[in-house]
């Protein structure tokens, strides 16, 4: 038996695959954190079908006999620096039909040769039959997954061949109107992802089935994003990236550069990507666009800098298993997939930048990674390059690879600009504003993805311009460069809980504390620091204002967080003068404002804002004269009427700088030029 299928098997290559120079090879993976992924690669460089295995179905055949001999979970054929990948269902039909040749070449030679060129007949033909390929078909999964594509009854409308063609020799050739049926069968159920060999990324360009087009807009990048609906299950971010869109010509010269670098045939540093394409390219191709491209997917973040490009979207995820589960972004404040996959390498080679960029450890010894990196030029927003935040989980802690990325705006935000974007209304930042200048001890509340940083980063441009400034973060995210630009006199600490950190939470708010007077901001509260950080507030020992960011949804969840999960004295947290919270629904906003009054009783809060229909909308507290905030913040020559009379000018000031469009740092610190000084604590 096993001599007749070994002479069934070099007959196929023989006859059907006669046209097909692809070769085959199988791969695992190394270096790529996704374990025991075995890959059939197809080299179909000067093979006339260029290992399209829905258009032709001689390469196909080569495909599938290789399946016949070993199980791979995932094909992959490139040609022309174009690489085709099939994954899941396709993927699924071809290593069916391997694993259905290989055994049903025993009982049926003619249905095992038709299976190699054409499994979706092959399929439907098996399952209308009262014999062992009936077995064999359901066995080896090709019944199930040729009836989930679609395809294989035959009737020539939604995937097989037709039944007078079942006893065809499929030696013969198609006919042109079977040949193009054959196409628009396989199209559906081989359907690639197709893209440029130096993208390693799947982009599927296909309009999603049963979808609606929402929205179209197009990036700094030269990208094309796509929102559609999709009948049923929800929205998808179609991402449409230069690289995908070149032509043949394009897209082989781009291989071409992409070797020339990585064998280090150019020089230049950031030159050298320019200077690899036009080394290979001809004079008529649009050169700085392919160098452009090959700065992008090798020196740069490949295709997330689409999306990190985007002003529409705040946070990008990538889901470990990569190869199971597409890049999802939150795009206008809603999380939805894409049609974009990253492939083990190229998720593994991110992995690597991030290791590199942030001089941080990151392997099954470190299995996690939090950094802040620099997007560059490429993936500038509105001209300006930013920053993204990026916290990274690889094996043991994982499945494999995964990074959620949180995109840092270039430009600081201010107070101004906050009330410009309907973040918060004029009233209540005129109330922060106010607090901040004068030395109030504020927590800014919230979930993740809420806007605590933006916010707390946007009040240190109230603070009086001569307060020296010390902040503490785990990971730079606070505007300190823009701060300093504008002559502030700001000293970042930064303190982390990993071995490799220089300085631990509490030993940086200590070190903070004795490097002069002045405001002291923490980026998180959220460990054993928390006591120190309160001592320093009961005390007044920072002699300004002392603010940080905190997780939890009001009030009463904050003093829940802070006094019994980490330990504070409720009277030292009474120290507390306000609590912002945040919240991000349709778009972050500013949801309460709460003051902190200490009583016989314990800690208690008075709301002075609360977010209702019409939006963030005063309680009433201040206009009636019970805050305790705003009397606490009077001077000793002034009244709480001469602080209301205050909070009123503040209010029409940052009203009329929002409304001017006078919100960037240089407008802000030209504006607040004259402002009073703090209150001492």
């Amino acid at each position: 038996m096993l001599s007749r299928l070994s002479d069934l098997t070099d007959r196929f290559h023989g006859a059907s695959t006669a046209d097909c120079q692809c070769l085959c090879s199988f791969e695992e993976p190394t270096g790529t954190a996704v374990g025991d992924r075995v890959e059939l690669v197809v080299d179909a460089d000067g093979c006339p079908g260029r290992g399209d295995l829905a258009a032709s179905p001689e390469c196909r055949a080569t495909v599938v006999d290789a399946l016949a001999d070993r199980d791979a979970d995932v094909v992959r054929s490139v040609s022309g620096g174009r690489e085709r990948t099939y994954a899941d269902r396709a993927a699924a039909l071809l290593l069916a039909a391997g694993r259905f040749v290989e055994r049903a070449a025993f009982h049926d030679e003619r249905l095992a040769e038709r299976a190699r060129r054409d499994p979706l007949g092959a399929a439907h033909d098996a399952r209308g039959r009262a014999d062992a390929t009936a077995t064999i078909a359901a066995e080896t999964g090709l019944a199930e997954v040729a009836a989930a594509v679609g395809g294989g009854d035959g009737d020539g409308n939604d995937g097989g061949v037709g039944d007078d063609d079942s006893d065809r020799d499929t030696d013969t050739d198609h006919d042109d109107t079977a040949d193009k049926a054959d196409v628009g069968r396989y199209g559906h159920a081989l359907a690639p992802f197709v893209g440029p060999t130096v993208a390693r990324a799947h982009v599927r360009l296909a309009t999603p089935p049963d979808a609606t087009l929402v929205d179209r807009w197009s990036l700094d990048t030269g990208a094309t994003v796509r929102l559609y609906d999709r009948a049923g299950d929800g929205r998808e971010y179609h991402l449409e990236p230069v690289a995908h869109t070149l032509d043949d010509r394009s897209t082989r010269t781009l291989a071409a550069a992409e070797e020339r670098l990585a064998h280090g045939g150019v020089e230049g540093g950031t030159r050298a990507p320019g200077r690899a394409v036009r080394a290979v390219a001809d004079d008529d191709e649009p050169v700085e666009t392919l160098a452009g491209e090959l700065a992008t997917y090798t020196r740069g973040h490949g295709v997330l800098e689409d999306p990190f490009a985007d002003p529409r979207v705040s946070d990008v995820f990538v889901t470990a298993p990569v190869t199971e589960n597409p890049v999802r972004v939150t795009v206008d404040g809603e999380t939805v997939p894409t049609n974009v996959r990253l492939t083990p390498g190229g998720v593994a080679t991110l992995a690597s930048r991030f290791r590199r960029t942030s001089g941080k450890p990151f392997s099954r010894a470190t299995p996690t990674i939090d950094a802040v990196v620099d997007v560059g030029e490429n993936a500038a927003v509105d001209g300006e390059a930013g920053s993204v935040r990026v916290a990274g989980v690889s094996a043991p802690a994982s499945d494999g690879l995964g990074f959620a990325f949180r995109r840092h705006d270039a430009e600081a935000w201010t107070l101004p600009a906050l009330v410009a974007n309907d973040t918060l209304p004029a009233d209540a930042a005129a109330v922060l504003s106010v607090a901040v200048e004068r030395a109030a001890a504020g927590l800014v509340a919230g979930a993740r993805g809420a806007g605590k940083t933006t916010l707390l980063g946007a009040l240190l441009w109230e603070l009086p311009a001569r307060t020296r400034t010390v902040t503490i973060e785990d990971t730079p995210e606070l505007p300190v460069d823009a701060l300093q630009t504008q002559g502030r006199d700001v000293q970042p600490l930064y303190a982390g809980s990993d071995d490799g950190a220089a300085l631990t939470p509490t030993e940086a708010l200590r070190t903070a504390l004795r490097l002069g007077e002045g405001a002291l901001v923490v980026g998180e509260v959220r460990g054993e620091e928390a006591a120190t950080l309160y001592e320093a507030m009961r005390v007044g020992a920072s002699g300004s204002a002392v603010l940080g960011t905190i997780h939890g949804d009001g009030g009463q969840a904050v003093r829940e967080r802070v006094v019994s999960d980490l330990d504070v004295p409720e009277s030292s947290f009474g120290a507390t003068d306000l609590l912002v919270t945040c919240a991000a629904g349709d778009s972050r906003h500013v949801a309460s404002i709460e003051e902190v009054r200490t009583t016989d009783d314990g800690v208690r809060f008075a709301s002075l804002f609360e977010r209702t229909g019409y939006g963030l909308e005063p309680t009433g507290t201040v206009a009636r004269g019970n805050s305790t905030l705003v009397a606490d913040l009077t001077r000793a020559d002034e009244s709480y009427a001469d602080l209301r009379r205050l909070l009123d000018e503040r209010e029409k000031g940052l009203a009329a700088l929002a409304t001017t469009g006078r919100t960037r740092p240089d407008d802000v610190v030209a504006a607040y030029r004259g402002r009073g000084r703090g209150r001492k604590r």
